[in-house]
C-alpha cells in the first residue's frame, strides 16, 4: 500500500485553479521530492495532505485513509515541517520543542536522548526565548522537534528555509538516517541540489499540473549531456552528427576546443566522429536536476499559488 496516494486533485479558488489534476504516489520507505518554482501548487498540495483544504475534485490520502475525513488519526503517525515558522515569541525553543513533542500524545513521545543530540547537531540554544530567534533558529527548533519524534511519514514543505550551508548538511544527514529506518519523507522544495542528492524519485510541478515523474535516471534522458572535448585536429562536420547541438568552438589550435550539447542516447556515435581527430581531453557530464528543470521551465508562464 502507498503511504501517499493522490488521484486528479484538483483545487480552484475563485476562478484560480490552484491545482488541476495531480496525480502522486509515494511508497515506504521512500524519499520523494516535489520541485517546482513558488507559486506552482507545492504548498497547496502539503495543505490538502494534512487535512487543511478540502479539494475541488479528486482524492488525497495517506495511510489508506482520507486526508480530509480522518486528518485526526493520520497526523499521529506523520511529522510536519513548513518553510515559514512561527513560534510562540514567550517561550524558549527548549519549551517549544517539548509542548509540539505532548502535543502528539504518550504513544508519540518525544526521544529525550535524541532530542538532546538533535540540539547539539543544530548548535541550538533552547534557553533563548523564540521572540529573540532568527529564521533560521525557528526554522531548527521545527525540525528538532519533528525528527527527535516517533513518526512514519514526515512531511516537508521548504524546510531548510533559512539555515546556513552547515546546517543543511545536518538536516540531510537526518533525512538519510529516516530514511535508513524505513520511514517515508515527502519533500517539497525549489533548492534543486537538495532534492537531487536526497530524494529516489522527483515529480516536477508546473501551474498546478504535475510535468514529470521518476527517479532522476529515468527522467535524465529528457535534457542532453554537456560535452567538452579538446582535439589536436579540427573536427569536421560535428554539426551533422546525430544528437548534436549548439556547437561552440574556439578559433585557433591546436589543441581545438569544443563544447556541445549531446542527446543523451547519441553520446557513443558523436564520441566516435570525435575520435577520429587525435583527442588531446574529454569531459562530459549528465544532465543534473537543474538541467532538467530548467528544461521545462526555461519558457516561463505563469505559475499559481
Amino acid at each position: 500500500m502507498a503511504v501517499i496516494e493522490v488521484k486528479n486533485l484538483t483545487k480552484r479558488f475563485d476562478s484560480l485553479t490552484a491545482l488541476d489534476g495531480v496525480n502522486l504516489e509515494v511508497g515506504q520507505g521512500e524519499v520523494y521530492g516535489f520541485i517546482g518554482p513558488n507559486g506552482a501548487g507545492k504548498t497547496t498540495t502539503i495543505r490538502i495532505l494534512l487535512g487543511l483544504l478540502r479539494p475541488t475534485r479528486g482524492t488525497a490520502g495517506i495511510f489508506g485513509k482520507d486526508a480530509w475525513n480522518d486528518a485526526v488519526e493520520i497526523h499521529k503517525r506523520i511529522a510536519y515541517i513548513p518553510g515559514e515558522v512561527n513560534l510562540w515569541p514567550n517561550l524558549t525553543g527548549g519549551e517549544v520543542i517539548d509542548f509540539l513533542a505532548r502535543l502528539r500524545g504518550k504513544d508519540r513521545a518525544i526521544d529525550q536522548s535524541y532530542r538532546q543530540e538533535l540540539i547539539q547537531r543544530f548548535d541550538l540554544d533552547p534557553s533563548k526565548k523564540c521572540g529573540t530567534y532568527s529564521k533560521g533558529n525557528r526554522q531548527k527548533v521545527a525540525l528538532i522537534a519533528a525528527f527527535a519524534t516517533e513518526a512514519d511519514l514526515y512531511i516537508m514543505d521548504e524546510p531548510t528555509s533559512g539555515l546556513d550551508p552547515l546546517m543543511e548538511r545536518v538536516f540531510q544527514e537526518c533525512i538519510r538516517e529516516i530514511k535508513a529506518a524505513k520511514k517515508t519523507v515527502f519533500l517539497s522544495s525549489h533548492i534543486l541540489s537538495e532534492v537531487e542528492q536526497l530524494c529516489d524519485r522527483v515529480s516536477i510541478i508546473r501551474q498546478g499540473k504535475v510535468i514529470e515523474t521518476g527517479t532522476l535516471h529515468e527522467l535524465r534522458h529528457l535534457t542532453r549531456t554537456v560535452v567538452q572535448v579538446e582535439t589536436r585536429q579540427p573536427v569536421q562536420g560535428l554539426e551533422g552528427v546525430g544528437g548534436v547541438h549548439s556547437v561552440e568552438s574556439s578559433q585557433s589550435g591546436p589543441p581545438f576546443q569544443y563544447r556541445l550539447q549531446v542527446d543523451t542516447g547519441q553520446i557513443g556515435e558523436v564520441l566516435k566522429h570525435i575520435s577520429q581527430y587525435d583527442v588531446a581531453a574529454l569531459e562530459s557530464r549528465p544532465p543534473t536536476l537543474e538541467d532538467l528543470f530548467m528544461h521545462h521551465y526555461h519558457a516561463g508562464g505563469n505559475d499559481r499559488a
